[in-house]
Protein backbone atom coordinates (compact mmCIF):
# COMPACT_ATOMS: atom_id res chain seq x y z
CA UNK A 1 0.00 0.00 0.00
CA UNK A 2 1.41 3.39 -0.96
CA UNK A 3 2.10 5.88 1.80
CA UNK A 4 -0.46 8.34 0.50
CA UNK A 5 -3.08 5.60 0.76
CA UNK A 6 -1.96 5.07 4.34
CA UNK A 7 -2.40 8.75 5.04
CA UNK A 8 -5.88 8.84 3.47
CA UNK A 9 -7.31 5.54 4.68
CA UNK A 10 -5.36 4.34 7.71
CA UNK A 11 -4.81 7.48 9.70
CA UNK A 12 -7.00 6.01 12.41
CA UNK A 13 -4.43 3.28 13.10
CA UNK A 14 -1.69 5.83 13.69
CA UNK A 15 -4.04 7.86 15.83
CA UNK A 16 -4.74 4.82 17.98
CA UNK A 17 -1.00 4.22 18.41
CA UNK A 18 -0.20 7.73 19.51
CA UNK A 19 -3.28 7.87 21.70
CA UNK A 20 -1.82 4.94 23.61
CA UNK A 21 1.14 7.20 24.38
CA UNK A 22 -1.11 9.94 25.72
CA UNK A 23 -0.49 12.18 22.72
CA UNK A 24 -4.05 12.79 21.63
CA UNK A 25 -5.53 16.01 20.31
CA UNK A 26 -4.59 19.13 22.20
CA UNK A 27 -7.25 20.20 24.73
CA UNK A 28 -8.03 23.58 26.11
CA UNK A 29 -8.02 24.31 29.85
CA UNK A 30 -11.59 23.06 30.25
CA UNK A 31 -10.76 19.79 28.50
CA UNK A 32 -12.76 20.50 25.34
CA UNK A 33 -11.20 20.08 21.92
CA UNK A 34 -9.82 23.42 20.77
CA UNK A 35 -11.48 24.93 17.72
CA UNK A 36 -9.21 25.39 14.68
CA UNK A 37 -7.63 28.83 14.67
CA UNK A 38 -6.11 28.58 11.18
CA UNK A 39 -7.43 27.45 7.77
CA UNK A 40 -7.20 23.68 7.41
CA UNK A 41 -4.66 22.27 4.99
CA UNK A 42 -5.92 19.67 2.52
CA UNK A 43 -4.66 16.16 3.25
CA UNK A 44 -2.75 15.99 -0.05
CA UNK A 45 -1.33 19.52 0.12
CA UNK A 46 2.37 20.25 0.42
CA UNK A 47 3.31 21.80 3.76
CA UNK A 48 6.60 23.64 4.16
CA UNK A 49 7.66 24.70 7.65
CA UNK A 50 10.77 26.10 9.26
CA UNK A 51 12.15 24.90 12.59
CA UNK A 52 14.77 26.85 14.51
CA UNK A 53 16.89 24.82 16.91
CA UNK A 54 18.49 25.94 20.15
CA UNK A 55 21.48 23.74 19.31
CA UNK A 56 24.44 24.15 16.94
CA UNK A 57 25.43 21.44 14.48
CA UNK A 58 28.54 20.77 16.59
CA UNK A 59 26.27 19.12 19.20
CA UNK A 60 25.70 16.43 16.65
CA UNK A 61 23.39 14.05 18.56
CA UNK A 62 21.10 16.90 19.53
CA UNK A 63 21.04 18.36 16.05
CA UNK A 64 20.62 14.91 14.50
CA UNK A 65 17.58 14.53 16.73
CA UNK A 66 15.81 17.25 14.75
CA UNK A 67 17.10 15.98 11.41
CA UNK A 68 15.91 12.44 12.09
CA UNK A 69 12.47 13.74 12.98
CA UNK A 70 12.14 15.79 9.79
CA UNK A 71 13.42 12.94 7.61
CA UNK A 72 10.93 10.46 9.08
CA UNK A 73 8.13 12.99 8.65
CA UNK A 74 8.99 13.37 4.96
CA UNK A 75 9.01 9.59 4.54
CA UNK A 76 5.66 9.16 6.29
CA UNK A 77 4.02 11.78 4.08
CA UNK A 78 5.66 10.99 0.73
CA UNK A 79 7.63 14.22 1.02
CA UNK A 80 4.55 16.43 1.27
CA UNK A 81 5.24 17.59 4.83
CA UNK A 82 8.72 19.07 4.76
CA UNK A 83 10.36 20.93 7.65
CA UNK A 84 13.70 22.66 7.23
CA UNK A 85 15.91 22.75 10.33
CA UNK A 86 18.02 25.81 11.14
CA UNK A 87 20.77 25.59 13.77
CA UNK A 88 21.02 28.08 16.60
CA UNK A 89 21.94 31.54 15.38
CA UNK A 90 20.86 31.26 11.75
CA UNK A 91 17.38 32.68 12.31
CA UNK A 92 17.51 33.65 15.99
CA UNK A 93 19.92 32.93 18.87
CA UNK A 94 19.37 29.56 20.51
CA UNK A 95 17.71 30.92 23.63
CA UNK A 96 15.22 32.97 21.61
CA UNK A 97 13.83 29.96 19.76
CA UNK A 98 10.53 29.91 21.63
CA UNK A 99 10.04 33.63 21.02
CA UNK A 100 10.42 33.03 17.28
CA UNK A 101 7.50 30.57 17.39
CA UNK A 102 5.33 32.88 19.47
CA UNK A 103 6.00 35.75 17.05
CA UNK A 104 5.22 33.59 14.01
CA UNK A 105 8.75 33.88 12.59
CA UNK A 106 8.87 30.07 12.35
CA UNK A 107 6.22 27.39 12.80
CA UNK A 108 8.16 25.36 15.36
CA UNK A 109 11.30 25.05 17.43
CA UNK A 110 13.61 22.33 18.72
CA UNK A 111 14.65 23.33 22.21
CA UNK A 112 14.44 22.66 25.95
CA UNK A 113 11.55 23.99 27.99
CA UNK A 114 13.76 25.01 30.92
CA UNK A 115 15.64 27.54 28.81
CA UNK A 116 12.63 29.79 29.40
CA UNK A 117 12.36 29.73 33.20
CA UNK A 118 13.02 33.46 33.03
CA UNK A 119 9.47 33.78 31.68
CA UNK A 120 8.02 31.43 34.31
CA UNK A 121 9.74 28.88 36.55
CA UNK A 122 7.01 26.40 35.52
CA UNK A 123 8.85 25.89 32.21
CA UNK A 124 11.36 23.81 34.17
CA UNK A 125 8.98 20.86 34.52
CA UNK A 126 9.00 20.18 30.78
CA UNK A 127 12.72 19.44 30.77
CA UNK A 128 14.20 18.58 34.16
CA UNK A 129 14.05 19.70 37.76
CA UNK A 130 16.72 19.34 40.48
CA UNK A 131 16.55 15.94 42.19
CA UNK A 132 13.77 14.97 39.83
CA UNK A 133 13.07 12.03 37.53
CA UNK A 134 15.40 10.23 35.17
CA UNK A 135 14.71 9.92 31.43
CA UNK A 136 12.59 6.77 31.70
CA UNK A 137 10.56 8.19 34.57
CA UNK A 138 9.99 11.47 32.73
CA UNK A 139 8.71 9.60 29.69
CA UNK A 140 6.36 7.59 31.92
CA UNK A 141 5.00 10.76 33.54
CA UNK A 142 4.55 12.60 30.25
CA UNK A 143 3.09 9.73 28.23
CA UNK A 144 1.01 7.94 30.87
CA UNK A 145 1.03 9.90 34.14
CA UNK A 146 -0.88 12.97 32.99
CA UNK A 147 2.21 15.11 32.49
CA UNK A 148 1.53 15.89 28.83
CA UNK A 149 -1.94 17.28 29.51
CA UNK A 150 -0.71 19.44 32.39
CA UNK A 151 2.25 20.75 30.42
CA UNK A 152 0.12 21.62 27.41
CA UNK A 153 -2.40 23.35 29.65
CA UNK A 154 0.46 25.57 30.82
CA UNK A 155 1.99 25.97 27.35
CA UNK A 156 -1.40 26.99 25.92
CA UNK A 157 -1.01 30.43 27.48
CA UNK A 158 2.10 30.86 25.33
CA UNK A 159 0.36 29.71 22.15
CA UNK A 160 2.30 26.46 21.74
CA UNK A 161 1.85 22.69 21.87
CA UNK A 162 4.65 20.31 22.87
CA UNK A 163 6.09 16.95 21.86
CA UNK A 164 8.87 15.01 23.65
CA UNK A 165 11.94 14.70 21.42
CA UNK A 166 14.53 12.80 23.44
CA UNK A 167 16.80 12.99 26.47
CA UNK A 168 20.52 13.24 27.12
CA UNK A 169 20.10 11.00 30.17
CA UNK A 170 21.36 12.04 33.59
CA UNK A 171 23.89 14.82 33.17
CA UNK A 172 27.22 15.36 34.87
CA UNK A 173 27.93 17.79 37.70
CA UNK A 174 30.20 20.08 35.76
CA UNK A 175 33.87 20.98 35.35
CA UNK A 176 35.72 22.59 38.26
CA UNK A 177 39.15 24.19 38.37
CA UNK A 178 39.54 23.19 42.04
CA UNK A 179 38.14 20.21 43.96
CA UNK A 180 35.11 20.55 46.24
CA UNK A 181 35.63 19.11 49.72
CA UNK A 182 32.83 20.86 51.62
CA UNK A 183 30.15 23.54 51.41
CA UNK A 184 32.78 26.11 52.30
CA UNK A 185 34.46 25.47 48.93
CA UNK A 186 31.33 26.69 47.11
CA UNK A 187 31.30 30.14 48.66
CA UNK A 188 31.84 32.85 46.05
CA UNK A 189 32.57 30.36 43.25
CA UNK A 190 31.58 31.69 39.84
CA UNK A 191 29.89 28.88 37.95
CA UNK A 192 28.33 28.83 34.54
CA UNK A 193 24.95 27.24 35.35
CA UNK A 194 21.50 28.28 34.23
CA UNK A 195 17.90 27.79 35.19
CA UNK A 196 16.60 26.35 38.43
CA UNK A 197 19.86 24.51 39.10
CA UNK A 198 21.51 27.92 39.19
CA UNK A 199 18.88 29.24 41.61
CA UNK A 200 19.57 26.35 43.98
CA UNK A 201 23.35 26.72 43.67
CA UNK A 202 22.94 30.38 44.54
CA UNK A 203 21.34 29.35 47.84
CA UNK A 204 24.56 27.42 48.57
CA UNK A 205 26.80 30.44 47.99
CA UNK A 206 27.66 29.93 44.31
CA UNK A 207 27.52 32.93 41.95
CA UNK A 208 25.67 31.66 38.83
CA UNK A 209 26.93 33.00 35.51
CA UNK A 210 25.05 33.08 32.19
CA UNK A 211 27.42 32.40 29.30
CA UNK A 212 26.91 31.21 25.74
CA UNK A 213 28.51 27.88 24.91
CA UNK A 214 31.32 29.41 22.88
CA UNK A 215 32.33 31.71 25.74
CA UNK A 216 32.80 29.02 28.38
CA UNK A 217 36.28 27.76 27.44
CA UNK A 218 38.01 31.18 27.37
CA UNK A 219 36.26 32.19 30.60
CA UNK A 220 37.49 29.06 32.38
CA UNK A 221 40.96 29.38 30.88
CA UNK A 222 41.31 32.99 32.05
CA UNK A 223 39.80 32.30 35.46
CA UNK A 224 36.82 34.58 34.84
CA UNK A 225 34.70 31.66 36.02
CA UNK A 226 35.71 28.77 38.28
CA UNK A 227 33.37 26.04 37.08
CA UNK A 228 30.89 25.23 34.33
CA UNK A 229 28.19 22.65 33.71
CA UNK A 230 27.26 21.51 30.22
CA UNK A 231 25.72 18.13 29.40
CA UNK A 232 27.57 14.82 29.73
CA UNK A 233 30.74 13.14 28.48
CA UNK A 234 29.76 12.87 24.80
CA UNK A 235 29.00 16.57 24.37
CA UNK A 236 31.46 17.83 26.98
CA UNK A 237 34.39 16.10 25.31
CA UNK A 238 33.92 18.29 22.23
CA UNK A 239 34.34 21.51 24.22
CA UNK A 240 37.88 20.83 25.41
CA UNK A 241 37.01 22.07 28.91
CA UNK A 242 38.99 19.18 30.41
CA UNK A 243 42.15 20.98 29.30
CA UNK A 244 41.51 23.87 31.71
CA UNK A 245 39.32 22.29 34.42
CA UNK A 246 40.36 18.74 35.29
CA UNK A 247 37.83 17.98 38.04
CA UNK A 248 34.70 16.40 36.54
CA UNK A 249 31.91 16.04 39.09
CA UNK A 250 29.00 13.66 39.52
CA UNK A 251 26.06 13.46 39.96
CA UNK A 252 24.41 16.24 37.97
CA UNK A 253 21.59 16.48 40.49
CA UNK A 254 20.01 19.48 38.76
CA UNK A 255 19.37 17.53 35.52
CA UNK A 256 18.63 13.85 36.19
CA UNK A 257 16.66 13.28 32.98
CA UNK A 258 16.37 16.39 30.79
CA UNK A 259 13.76 16.13 28.04
CA UNK A 260 14.21 17.90 24.71
CA UNK A 261 11.08 19.26 23.01
CA UNK A 262 9.53 20.17 19.72
CA UNK A 263 7.30 23.20 20.30
CA UNK A 264 4.79 24.07 17.59
CA UNK A 265 2.78 27.24 17.24
CA UNK A 266 -0.79 26.34 18.17
CA UNK A 267 -2.33 27.97 15.09
CA UNK A 268 0.09 26.17 12.78
CA UNK A 269 -0.66 22.85 14.50
CA UNK A 270 -4.42 23.24 14.34
CA UNK A 271 -4.21 24.05 10.63
CA UNK A 272 -2.70 20.65 9.82
CA UNK A 273 -4.83 17.77 8.52
CA UNK A 274 -5.25 14.97 11.02
CA UNK A 275 -3.11 12.55 8.98
CA UNK A 276 -0.20 15.01 9.09
CA UNK A 277 -0.65 15.47 12.84
CA UNK A 278 -0.55 11.69 13.29
CA UNK A 279 2.61 11.40 11.19
CA UNK A 280 4.17 14.24 13.20
CA UNK A 281 3.48 12.46 16.49
CA UNK A 282 4.89 9.17 15.23
CA UNK A 283 8.10 10.82 13.94
CA UNK A 284 8.53 12.75 17.22
CA UNK A 285 8.08 9.61 19.33
CA UNK A 286 10.71 7.81 17.23
CA UNK A 287 13.15 10.70 17.64
CA UNK A 288 12.52 10.62 21.39
CA UNK A 289 13.47 6.95 21.61
CA UNK A 290 16.51 7.04 19.33
CA UNK A 291 18.14 10.14 20.79
CA UNK A 292 18.07 8.79 24.33
CA UNK A 293 19.52 5.49 23.11
CA UNK A 294 22.30 7.27 21.20
CA UNK A 295 23.36 9.20 24.30
CA UNK A 296 23.33 6.00 26.34
CA UNK A 297 25.65 4.54 23.71
CA UNK A 298 27.97 7.51 23.34
CA UNK A 299 28.41 8.71 26.92
CA UNK A 300 30.32 5.74 28.39
CA UNK A 301 32.69 5.65 25.41
CA UNK A 302 33.40 9.36 25.77
CA UNK A 303 33.91 9.02 29.52
CA UNK A 304 36.58 6.40 28.97
CA UNK A 305 38.40 8.71 26.56
CA UNK A 306 38.23 11.62 29.00
CA UNK A 307 39.70 9.55 31.83
CA UNK A 308 42.55 8.52 29.54
CA UNK A 309 43.34 12.23 29.09
CA UNK A 310 43.82 12.87 32.79
CA UNK A 311 40.33 13.94 33.82
CA UNK A 312 39.73 13.44 37.55
CA UNK A 313 36.30 11.97 38.15
CA UNK A 314 34.95 13.27 41.48
CA UNK A 315 31.75 12.84 43.49
CA UNK A 316 30.09 15.73 45.27
CA UNK A 317 30.55 15.35 49.03
CA UNK A 318 27.50 14.07 50.89
CA UNK A 319 27.36 17.38 52.77
CA UNK A 320 26.96 19.26 49.49
CA UNK A 321 24.33 16.89 48.12
CA UNK A 322 22.24 17.07 51.30
CA UNK A 323 22.44 20.85 51.39
CA UNK A 324 21.51 21.08 47.71
CA UNK A 325 18.54 18.79 48.28
CA UNK A 326 17.30 20.87 51.22
CA UNK A 327 17.73 24.07 49.22
CA UNK A 328 15.81 22.50 46.32
CA UNK A 329 12.86 21.59 48.54
CA UNK A 330 12.84 25.11 49.92
CA UNK A 331 12.81 26.53 46.40
CA UNK A 332 9.87 24.31 45.40
CA UNK A 333 7.88 25.39 48.46
CA UNK A 334 8.62 29.08 47.87
CA UNK A 335 7.74 29.01 44.18
CA UNK A 336 4.59 26.96 44.74
CA UNK A 337 3.44 29.52 47.27
CA UNK A 338 3.62 32.39 44.77
CA UNK A 339 2.97 30.69 41.43
CA UNK A 340 -0.26 28.66 40.96
CA UNK A 341 0.87 27.18 37.63
CA UNK A 342 4.10 25.96 39.22
CA UNK A 343 2.21 24.54 42.20
CA UNK A 344 -0.16 22.57 39.95
CA UNK A 345 2.64 20.99 37.92
CA UNK A 346 4.73 20.35 41.02
CA UNK A 347 1.92 18.46 42.76
CA UNK A 348 1.56 15.96 39.89
CA UNK A 349 5.28 15.76 39.14
CA UNK A 350 6.28 15.26 42.77
CA UNK A 351 3.67 12.61 43.46
CA UNK A 352 4.74 10.70 40.36
CA UNK A 353 8.43 11.09 41.24
CA UNK A 354 7.86 9.55 44.67
CA UNK A 355 5.96 6.58 43.21
CA UNK A 356 8.67 5.99 40.62
CA UNK A 357 11.43 6.15 43.22
CA UNK A 358 9.59 3.63 45.40
CA UNK A 359 9.34 1.20 42.50
CA UNK A 360 12.94 1.69 41.34
CA UNK A 361 14.17 1.09 44.90
CA UNK A 362 12.47 -2.32 44.85
CA UNK A 363 13.45 -3.58 41.42
CA UNK A 364 15.95 -1.43 39.54
CA UNK A 365 18.36 -0.11 42.17
CA UNK A 366 19.18 -3.39 43.99
CA UNK A 367 19.97 -5.16 40.74
CA UNK A 368 21.94 -2.20 39.38
CA UNK A 369 24.07 -2.02 42.53
CA UNK A 370 24.76 -5.73 42.52
CA UNK A 371 25.70 -5.81 38.84
CA UNK A 372 27.89 -2.72 39.19
CA UNK A 373 29.72 -4.29 42.11
CA UNK A 374 30.48 -7.35 39.96
CA UNK A 375 31.85 -5.34 37.06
Amino acid sequence: MKRRHFLRRAGSAAAASVAALGLGACKDKQGAAAAPAAPAVHADAAVRWRMTSSFPKSLDILFRNAEHFTQRLRELTDGRFDIRVFPAGEIVPGLQALDAVQQGTVEMTHTCSYYYVGKDKTFGFGTSMPFGMNARQMNAWVYFGGGQALLDEFYASYGIVSFPAGSTGVQMGGWWRKPIHSLADLQGVKMRIAGIGGAVMEKLGVLPQQLAGGDIYPALEKGTIDAAELVGPYDDEKTGLFQVAKHYYTPGWWEPGPMIHFFVGRKAWEGLPKAYQDAFRVAAAEANLLTTAEYDHGNPLAMARLLQQGVKLERYPEEVLKAAHEATLAFYAEESGRNPAFAKLHESWNRYRKNQNSWFSVAETPLDRFMQSRG
